[in-house]
C-alpha cells in the first residue's frame, strides 16, 4: 500500500473528485487504482475565499513497484507506514520486585498505568482527587454555586486537567514509535469518535472525555492495575547507599497509609504546587521553567468563523473555526494565544482557596456561542522569577489572589470590555459580548491582577491582532482574567534513562513535571516512562518491537 500526502481538492469538491486527483498524481488510469483510504484530511484556510481540504491517501494500485520507482524522489508518494505500537517488553514470571507506582491519573498517568498493566506490571495508581463523576459534581460546585473542593477540582481528580479542556489531541512531537497512534488509538477503544484517526486536529471535548476515562480505568483495573483515590502523596522515602546515590523505596499518603516503591513514576499535573514543595525539600532535583500569564479573551464564534472562513463559514467540514496568532512586543515581550477553544466556554480552574485562575473548555460539537483563547505573555525565570526555583509558584499565587480580590473575593472572575482595557479605565458593564465565565464575572480593570510588563504587551498587541484577525480588537471584546496555568512553572530534570537527575527509581513525567504540554503530548510522555520503567524492573524484551527506539536500559538501579 502507498500513502500520498499534500494532496489539496477544494472544500466544495464533488465524491468523485478524490479518486481522480490520486489517478492524476501518480499518472495512472482509473483501473490502475484498486483502493484508496483518506487516511488524514485536514484544510488550508489560508486563502479564505479558495478555502482547499488536503489529504494524506492510502492506496492499492495494481503496479506498485512501478509506481514507487516513478516516484522514488517524491517524498509525498512513500510507501504506507505502520501506525502500530508495539509494547517493547513484558513482565518477568515470579520477578518478587514490587508493583510500580504511578502519581496522578489525568493523561500522562493514565497511559503510564495502561502501558504497565498491558505489559503485565500490575501499577498502583494514586490520584488526590476522586473518580471522574464524582469529580465532576465538585467541579461543577464552583462553577455553580461558589464552593470550591481543594482536592477535586478543574485541576485534581481522575482525567487530570485535561478532562475539563477543550479536548485537543494534537501537538507538533514526532514520534516514530507510534506512541502518538496508540493514544489515539486507546481513545477509539475507549469511546472516542473514529473521526480522530483522520482529523489533522482532532479533538474529544468534556462529556466523551469523563466515559473514556472511566472505561480505560476499567481495562487498566481488568489487567490487574489498582487505582487509590482521595491518596495524595504527602512524602516521599528516599535512601542513601553506600556510592551516595538516593533511591526511592516509598511513599508517604494522606490517609496514613505507607506504600512501598523502587519504581515511581510522577505524573502530578502542573498545580500540584504543594507536591512541588514536597518534593523540592526532600532533595529531588528541581528547576524553574518558563510559563506564561495573561487572561481568557471571548468572541462570538460567529466572527471567528467570517473572519477565517469568509463566505464558507459554517461548513460541516469546516466546523468551528480556530487561531493562532503571536507578537513580540517593544518591551521584547511575546503576546500569543494559548489553548484556543472553538465554541466553548471560560471556566474557573482554581484548585486552591481565595485565589481565581482560569482556563477554556469546549464540547465535542463545539457550539457554543464564544470562542474563547488565552491571551498570554511568555515569562521567564531568570527575568521574572530569579532564585528559588519555587519562585514561579509564588508569582501564579500573587496574580491569582489579586484576581480573586478584583473579582469579588466569591469566585467570581474579574473582567474587562477589551475597549476599556486599551483605554486604560475599568469597565462598567458587559458589551455585546456575554460571558460564559461561571460562577461569574465582575466588571473592573484588570491591570490591578496582572504585572504592568503584560498589560502594556497586551495592549501593543491587540490592535496588530484586530488587523490579522478582523473583529479581534473590537472594544466590546471580552477579557477574563487571570490566566496563569499555562504550564508547569518547575521541571524535575530527568537523564537519558528518564530518571530524576539525583533521585533513583523517581520517573518524573508529563505537564507537570515540565515535559509536556497537553493531552497528547502528556499522553506519549507517559508510555514513554512507562517503557523506561518496565526496563529498569528487568522486562524482558518484546521481540516485535523496533529495538532502535527503545529507551536505554539503566545501569543505575
Amino acid at each position: 500500500m502507498l500513502r500520498i500526502t499534500e494532496l489539496s481538492l477544494p472544500l466544495h469538491h464533488p465524491d468523485e473528485a478524490l479518486p481522480a486527483a490520486i489517478c492524476k498524481r501518480l499518472r495512472i488510469g482509473p483501473r490502475d487504482l484498486v483502493r484508496h483510504v483518506v487516511a488524514r484530511r485536514g484544510h488550508d484556510a489560508r486563502d479564505k475565499t479558495n478555502i482547499m481540504l488536503v489529504y494524506s491517501v492510502d492506496v492499492n494500485v495494481k503496479d506498485e513497484a512501478a509506481v514507487l520507482a516513478r516516484f522514488r524522489k517524491d517524498n509525498n508518494v512513500q510507501r504506507t507506514p505502520d501506525p502500530r505500537y508495539h509494547l517493547v517488553a513484558k513482565a518477568p514470571e515470579n520477578s518478587g520486585a514490587k508493583r510500580p507506582v504511578v502519581i496522578g491519573a489525568g493523561p500522562c498517568g493514565l497511559f503510564a498505568g495502561l502501558i504497565l498493566a498491558q505489559m503485565g506490571f500490575r501499577p498502583i495508581i494514586l490520584d488526590r482527587g476522586k473518580v471522574v463523576r464524582e469529580r465532576t459534581k465538585d467541579t461543577w460546585g464552583l462553577w455553580r454555586r461558589g464552593v470550591l473542593n481543594p482536592e477535586s477540582n478543574a485541576q485534581f481528580g481522575e482525567g487530570g486537567a485535561g478532562t475539563f479542556s477543550d479536548g485537543k489531541l494534537y501537538s507538533r512531537i514526532k514520534d516514530p514509535c507510534n506512541r502518538d497512534r496508540k493514544v489515539l488509538t486507546e481513545f477509539v477503544k475507549a469511546g472516542a469518535p473514529a473521526e480522530i484517526l483522520t482529523e489533522a486536529h482532532p479533538h474529544i471535548g468534556t462529556f466523551r472525555l469523563v466515559t473514556m476515562v472511566e472505561s480505560m480505568r476499567n481495562s487498566i483495573e481488568e489487567l490487574g492495575g489498582e487505582y487509590r483515590f482521595s491518596n495524595r502523596v504527602d512524602g516521599i522515602d528516599i535512601t542513601t547507599d553506600a556510592q551516595g546515590e538516593r533511591h526511592v523505596r516509598g511513599v508517604h499518603l494522606s490517609t496514613g497509609d505507607y506504600l512501598e516503591a523502587d519504581h515511581v513514576v510522577l505524573a502530578i499535573g502542573h498545580s500540584a504546587r504543594d507536591t512541588f514543595a514536597m518534593l523540592h525539600a526532600a532533595g529531588v532535583h528541581v528547576e524553574a521553567k518558563p510559563f506564561s500569564i495573561g487572561v481568557r479573551i471571548e468572541h462570538p464564534q460567529s466572527w471567528i468563523d467570517k473572519a477565517r472562513f469568509g463566505h464558507d463559514a459554517g461548513h460541516p467540514i469546516l466546523g468551528a473555526a480556530e487561531y493562532h496568532i503571536s507578537h513580540h512586543c517593544k518591551n521584547d515581550r511575546t503576546v500569543y494565544s494559548f489553548c484556543m477553544c472553538p465554541g466553548g466556554t471560560v471556566v474557573a480552574a482554581t484548585s486552591e482557596e481565595g485565589r481565581v485562575a482560569t482556563n477554556g473548555m469546549s464540547q465535542y460539537s463545539r457550539n457554543e456561542r464564544n470562542a474563547n483563547s488565552g491571551l498570554v505573555v511568555a515569562i521567564d525565570p531568570a527575568r521574572d522569577f530569579p532564585g528559588d526555583p519555587l519562585a514561579g509558584i509564588a508569582l501564579q499565587r500573587h496574580w491569582e489572589s489579586l484576581a480573586y480580590v478584583a473579582g469579588g473575593s466569591n469566585y467570581q472572575a474579574p473582567a474587562q470590555r477589551l475597549g476599556d482595557f486599551l483605554a486604560g479605565r475599568p469597565s462598567e458593564a458587559l458589551g455585546s459580548v456575554v460571558n460564559s465565565y461561571k460562577p461569574g464575572v465582575h466588571m473592573t480593570d484588570l491591570a490591578q491582577c496582572l504585572p504592568d510588563y503584560a498589560v502594556t504587551a497586551m495592549r501593543e498587541a491587540l490592535p496588530v491582532f484586530g488587523r490579522q484577525i478582523p473583529g479581534y480588537d473590537h472594544p466590546d471584546v471580552l477579557m477574563t482574567g487571570v490566566e496563569t496555568r499555562t504550564s508547569s512553572p518547575i521541571r524535575f530534570t530527568r537523564g537519558d534513562n528518564l530518571q530524576s537527575l539525583n533521585t533513583r527509581g523517581l520517573f518524573p513525567a508529563g505537564e507537570g513535571a515540565g515535559y509536556a504540554g497537553g493531552i497528547l503530548s502528556a499522553a506519549v510522555d507517559g508510555i514513554k516512562i512507562a517503557e523506561a520503567v518496565a526496563l529498569s524492573l528487568g522486562a524482558s524484551l518484546a521481540p516485535s518491537a523496533d529495538r532502535a527506539a527503545r529507551p536505554a536500559r539503566s545501569s543505575n538501579v
